[in-house]
């Protein structure tokens, strides 16, 4: 075949080295602008991983890079004064100019014509070319001419980097960050050959127009960096090679995401986009260029599968288009999530968090490198941030300083989700709850034996609160004829006995949960139809609905809700008033007001179905006012030595709807008329949301509300095994962690993931006891079988960015 590559980076120059050891038959030609061995940037970072993947595909090109990296495993944070390093990270810098050398050399060596200095505007420019690579870079022009068939998404991020080297040698990957009067600055430093260093300097827009930026030359941006991070320095220069760049060397990230990858141009000939042309990867967890090497090596490893001739060219680039895209969009989530948390770390972290904590946030930022994998990386780091971590919520559940984790467990770091939490009177054995689920089994409103049995089960399974399904405060507010309430003494009898029995055989707490169906009520039972409407006659038979404004929950199917009157908001709150009194008088430990999920008080809150035109309309200060209402009559009805938290849709994953912005305020809110925690689940309000699921997908609405509100938080959502609750517990992303389904498919979920994650600390109901050593056996055995072929899994793992 007949192969051009249009940019000479490393995507480029390693197809075309691959493929013509596939083939010396291949005509492969390299076309750079650039001058010969001209490079500009300074090093650059893949993982231990990707070396692998070398050494298998041209081990003497491996070699030559061997020869020439830096090879760390160790993280270090420089923060407010402190140094915390942490190990086993396993990480390759090597100079960029020294990669494209090498890459250059091994291209010539195998017959690769390398055309220089030759500036390519169009792939028409090569007509008898079977095969064109359009590895020419982030402003790809190739990717420009044919957009409309490649389909780019671009997003232009809102940080400003500086993309600088030193003359000095760090020993790990070092992290610093800096406040000013003006916001908080980071540098990512990273060592990439004998003598020198790449140091990346960020900071948010505001911050950087702030300080002038905008209007200093290169000189002035290095020397301002210089003084900033003078101390890490150490005495050393910052240096840039960016001189080619016109105005500021300060830049901003753009995410590329191509929904087509490859096309067949008007010669016919086949043009795929590899490299930054195609997908970029954010550099906080430099994989930019591992993505452009695996890039040229999946392609030729189709080419490889199905065949290396013309013919087969269609299917081997939609292989690879189908393969690498997984694989890329992977590491771009990963890098989105790092790229997202470097962005909001001056506002949400750098002030709120202790170094200790800042660390572990730091490192779990992609959130791809969970509690568990950074046991095998350093679990002697890891184990040190336990014992700190629980140290620091026995001192908060009993104040003094004989409350230390070592006195509690002398022989075996807790585990964060095992720490106790404390709240008003209310200690919480471990960070787990019960999440409200609704079980459509009560009777004319009353919880029966099956709640009984439901809950208590789940109050024996390890988790520290069970909390009851949304329970209502008047039969018009039930979701569905099953839905249980509190508007009668028989029903409060009814929970008595629950709170009771839960009290008297576990050491779990019980919370309920308040909340009227609004436009949602009236509704058959999940399995007779989920959001079905009940008939209109019959022995259950449609109820009246009222929401903030009229609506159809299903538009065309739901019964449709009307408007509610101020006399009716009246009554509603007094019935929730009466309904929190008879919660306290059957014991419950804690309250939640339901706000979410477009039940009736959310109804008011987002803007989707509030279109009211009265004082309760319009702004979120208004539309949050009838909520806010029901709260306050609510909290102050309730003891005020129970705690008392709200749930709310942090994000109607609908345009015009609620967004974590906006989340941020209604917990402000909420907060400041008392709250305790946020409850913090998503969506459910319009049948038109489009949410982005995945595991721990709400977490990051805990985290913002937790860090920029300054209230707890619980989080929801995705959340399944130990590590989840260990890794959003130790990073401050929440203060609880609320677990749904596994607790339906397991009720001693808690203790089950205790004994699976090795945590033998923990206390079973007596009458059990004698099945704790027997399931901890069992997945010591798994863990032991598992583990045998230790030196490639820990490898694995140690080499994921």
């Amino acid at each position: 075949m007949r192969i051009v590559c249009i940019g000479g980076g490393p995507a480029g120059l390693y197809f075309a080295l691959l493929m013509k050891r596939l083939d010396p038959r291949h005509q492969i030609t390299v076309v750079e602008r650039n001058r010969p061995y001209d490079t500009f940037g300074w090093g650059v970072v893949f993982s231990d991983a990707t070396m692998d993947t070398m050494r298998r595909w041209d081990r003497e090109t491996a070699d030559a890079i061997e020869q020439s990296f830096s090879h760390w495993d160790d993280i270090e944070l420089r923060f407010k004064g402190r140094r915390i390093r942490s190990g086993g990270h396993g990480f390759v810098g090597i100079g960029r100019k020294r990669l494209l050398n090498i890459l250059q050399a091994r291209c010539e060596a195998l017959g690769v014509e390398l055309r220089f200095e030759q500036e390519v505007d169009s792939d028409l420019d090569f007509p008898d070319a079977d095969l064109i690579i359009a590895s020419d870079g982030i402003n790809s022009r190739i990717r420009t001419a044919y957009a409309d068939r490649f389909r780019p998404d671009i997003v232009v991020r809102p940080n400003r980097f500086i993309w600088l080297g030193t003359p000095r040698r760090f020993e790990a990957f070092t992290f610093d960050f800096q406040r000013t009067e003006h916001g908080w600055f980071q540098a990512h430093i990273y060592q990439f050959d004998e003598h020198t260093s790449t140091c990346i300097v960020e900071c948010p827009e505001a911050t950087w127009l702030a300080h002038g930026l905008d209007d200093a030359s290169q000189d002035e941006s290095v020397a301002f960096c210089e003084q900033l991070f003078a101390e890490t320095l150490d005495g050393a220069p910052l240096l840039t090679n960016s001189r080619h760049l016109r105005g500021s060397a300060w830049l901003n990230f753009q995410r590329v995401v191509c929904e087509q990858w490859w096309l067949r141009n008007r010669h016919g000939s086949h043009v795929v986009l590899m490299g930054d042309a195609v997908h970029t990867a954010h550099f906080a967890i430099g994989s930019g260029t591992k993505l452009a090497l695996e890039d040229a090596v999946e392609l030729v490893r189709q080419f490889q599968r199905i065949g290396d001739d013309p013919a087969h060219l269609p299917d081997v680039l939609s292989a690879f288009q189908e393969l690498r895209r997984i694989e890329t969009l992977r590491i771009q989530n990963a890098a989105w999530n790092a790229m997202e948390w470097f962005e909001v770390c001056g506002t949400r972290y750098c002030d709120q968090l202790e170094p200790e904590q800042f660390m572990y946030s730091l490192l779990t930022r992609s959130q791809r490198i969970s509690h568990e994998n950074l046991r095998l990386r350093d679990r002697a780091w890891l184990e040190g941030y336990e014992r700190w971590f629980a140290d620091r919520a026995a001192a908060a559940a009993s104040p003094g300083p004989e409350a230390t984790s070592s006195q509690v467990v002398p022989h075996q770091a807790i585990p964060p989700m095992f720490t106790p939490y404390t709240v008003r009177s209310v200690t919480l054995k471990n960070r787990v709850i019960v999440s409200p689920m609704a079980q459509y089994s009560a009777v004319e409103g009353v919880p029966g034996a099956y709640h009984l049995v439901h809950l208590g089960a789940r109050a024996l399974g390890g988790a520290a609160m069970v909390m009851a399904e949304m329970t209502c405060p008047s039969p018009d507010a039930r979701i569905t004829p099953g839905c249980p309430g509190l508007w009668n003494d028989e029903q409060e009898d009814a929970w008595r006995r629950i709170v009771e029995w839960v009290h008297g055989h576990s050491d779990a707490k019980i919370a309920l949960q308040l909340g009227h169906s609004g436009a949602k009520g009236s509704t058959r039972r999940a399995w007779d139809g989920i959001d079905l409407p009940l008939p209109d006659d019959g022995p259950e038979a449609n109820w009246a609905l009222v929401s903030a404004s009229p609506q159809q929950y299903l538009p065309g199917t739901s019964h449709l809700a009307r408007e509610i009157t101020r006399a009716e908001m009246t009554r509603v709150r007094e019935e929730f008033v009466q309904a929190t009194r008879r919660a306290a008088a059957a014991g419950f430990d804690w309250l939640e007001l339901h706000c979410a999920h477009g039940y009736l008080l959310s109804s008011f809150i987002s803007p989707l179905t509030n279109q009211r035109t009265d004082e309760y309309g319009g702004s979120l200060d208004h539309r949050m006012r009838y909520p806010l209402e029901v709260f306050t009559a609510v909290r102050a009805a309730w003891p005020s030595h129970l705690p008392m938290s709200v749930r709310i849709s942090a994000h109607d994953w609908v345009a015009g709807g609620i967004t974590p912005v906006d989340a941020t305020a209604i917990a402000r809110m909420f907060r400041d008329a008392g709250a305790d925690l946020i409850d913090c689940s998503s969506g459910q309000v319009s049948k038109q949301e489009r949410p982005i699921y995945g595991r721990m997908f709400q977490t990051p609405f805990a985290d913002r509300i937790r860090q920029e509100v300054g209230i707890d938080t619980i989080a929801v959502g995705g959340i399944s095994e130990a590590d989840h609750v260990n890794s959003i517990i130790a990073a401050g992303r929440a203060d609880l962690c609320a677990v749904a389904r596994p607790h339906l498919a397991n009720p001693a979920w808690t203790l089950t993931e205790a004994a699976r994650i090795g945590y033998t600390a923990i206390t079973w109901p007596r009458p059990y006891e004698r099945g704790k050593p027997q399931l901890e056996a069992s997945f010591a055995r798994a863990a032991a079988a598992a583990a045998a072929p230790a030196a490639d899994g820990l490898d694995a793992a140690r080499s994921r960015p």
